[in-house]
Parts: structure tokens; C-alpha cells; sequence
């Protein structure tokens, strides 16, 4: 995708088949991270707290990804295995069509502000 100026323009930007998954992720860290500002970093929409971001995500060719600091991934590891998600040092990825529990994202999304705070 182009360089996108906000998560309205992103989610508009991406595959149709991702943007109800986009949008729910937007939705899920908007509520789980209220004193988030909304921005756009390495062309992905994401919220930052004091100046360090503490959630993004991304739309790619087959997969979603939603990103947050890594000591939030790590205290999740093996509810995100659990859950068949594949994890990286610092993000979950899915498929579109089969996405991230809600509540997941959003205690993954509570540790991420929590490490920040830290």
C-alpha cells in the first residue's frame, strides 16, 4: 500500500476481504488504549502514549498483523500458541478471515500500555 496519512485512509487503502478485520483492531486498541493518540509510522496506523507506540497494525499480501511491545508479547506466549497464532518478538499475524480474539487484543493491547508506563 501507498503511504497513508491516517487509519481512516489505511483501512480504505487495504483489500476489501481485510478492512472488517482493520477496522475491529482499530476499534478494539481505541478502547483498550483511551489515551492513545492515533498516528502513522512506517506507513502502519498505530497508537502512542507519551511518545512511544504502544500498538500498530498492518494489512499484508495474505495476513494481518498487530504489533506491541515486546515484554506484552512475551507474558502472552503461550495463550497466542494456544489461540494457533503465529507470534514474533513483537506482533501476532492471522489471516483475515480467521482473526485475533478480541479479548486477546485487548489484554495484549493492556500489557503493551502497562510496559510503557513502566
Amino acid at each position: 500500500m501507498a503511504t497513508v496519512p491516517d487509519h481512516d485512509s489505511y483501512i480504505a487503502a487495504a483489500p476489501e476481504a481485510f478492512r472488517p478485520a482493520l477496522q475491529r483492531l482499530r476499534d478494539l486498541l481505541g478502547e483498550a488504549l483511551p489515551d492513545a493518540e492515533e498516528m502513522v509510522a512506517y506507513d502502519m496506523p498505530g497508537f502512542r502514549m507519551r511518545g512511544k507506540v504502544v500498538a500498530s497494525y498492518a494489512a499484508f499480501s495474505k495476513k494481518i498483523g498487530v504489533y506491541f511491545l515486546a515484554p506484552a508479547i512475551s507474558e502472552h506466549a503461550e495463550e497466542i500458541a494456544a489461540k494457533g497464532l503465529t507470534a514474533s518478538k513483537t506482533g501476532v499475524t492471522f489471516p483475515p478471515h480467521k482473526p485475533a480474539p478480541d479479548q486477546l487484543v485487548t489484554r495484549l493491547a493492556t500489557a503493551s500500555r502497562k510496559h510503557a508506563d513502566a
